[in-house]
């Protein structure tokens, strides 16, 4: 671990209490992030405390103090984010402006903390909407959600009020770098030219993808595999999950990892959660 380093995490976990249940809790407590980025929480609230209760008792027997917030989706069973960090709070917003419909609730945290080395950060957990290219309805949600997220990211990067850092599933995968099979994915969503224009803008507006920037451009690595057939054994994934972040923060990105489990059955998601360490 570098000096005055910061490990900031996001994992899509597919269900709380199943990911907790398939041990979640035994990764949490071999990384031991600083700043834990979730979603796809799907769980009631009483669950979801008790389990945060647990995994700050995990941290507390190392000797630190965990802050959570959190936001269920109005939907049962769908979506939901929380954040958790060892740096307190000092501002918190959910959702985004202007997006009231339940099917737009747990999707969106934003944090304002204060790193070790005093850097002030926003952290935003985000979880896009997957889409379907064969629905209308899902697609057109999809897309009112990333118009609305570019917006507010624009106004988070014009108020240049400290660095800004973009964690969690985007349920789109970028380039075909990012994606096994490319061409037998040209029409599927994840993959539609106009979502990826999406993260094309946020780039270009100056964030930087922590992941790539520090692997380069090779293939992969991806972070997600679909549960049917034999996707994870043949390493046919999706990179789905990202932290992007200002030019300034970026610039002390030193390292990353995907968790990927051994094996198919010793997954706690579909997903592998994406770590980056800082120098700050």
């Amino acid at each position: 671990m570098l000096q005055m380093a910061t490990l900031i995490s996001t994992s899509n976990l597919n269900g709380l209490r199943a990911a907790w249940r398939k041990g979640m809790g035994d990764w949490i407590d071999r990384t031991l992030p600083d700043v834990l980025c979730m979603q796809e929480v799907r769980a009631p609230k009483d669950a979801v405390e008790s389990i945060f209760s647990d995994i700050s008792s995990l941290y507390s027997s190392k000797g630190k103090k965990l802050y959570d917030a959190y936001q269920l989706c109005k939907i049962p069973g769908r979506a939901g984010v929380a954040l958790l960090s060892v740096f307190p709070f000092e501002d918190l917003s959910f959702g985004l402006k202007g997006l009231e419909d339940d099917v737009d609730t747990g999707r969106w945290i934003e944090a304002r903390i204060t790193l070790k080395s005093g850097v002030k950060l926003t952290v935003v957990c985000a979880y896009i909407h997957s889409g379907d290219s064969m629905d209308e309805e899902k697609m057109d949600q999809k897309f009112r959600f990333l118009d609305t997220a570019t917006c507010r990211i624009e106004e988070l990067l014009l108020a240049k009020d400290g660095e800004l850092l973009i964690c969690g599933d985007l349920n789109i995968a970028h380039t075909p770098l990012d994606i096994k099979n490319a061409k037998s994915n040209l029409g599927s969503s994840g993959f539609l030219p106009q979502e990826r224009s999406y993260l094309d803008k946020w780039l270009s507006l100056g964030l930087v993808d922590e992941v790539r920037s520090l692997c380069g451009q090779k293939q992969g690595p991806y972070s997600w595999w679909s549960y049917r057939g034999r996707a994870f054994d043949n390493n046919a994934g999706w990179r789905l999950d990202y932290e992007l972040g200002t030019p300034a923060l970026s610039s002390k990105a030193k390292n990353f990892f995907i968790e990927r489990a051994p094996s198919y059955d010793l997954r706690f998601s579909d997903h592998g959660p994406v770590s980056v360490e800082y120098e700050c």
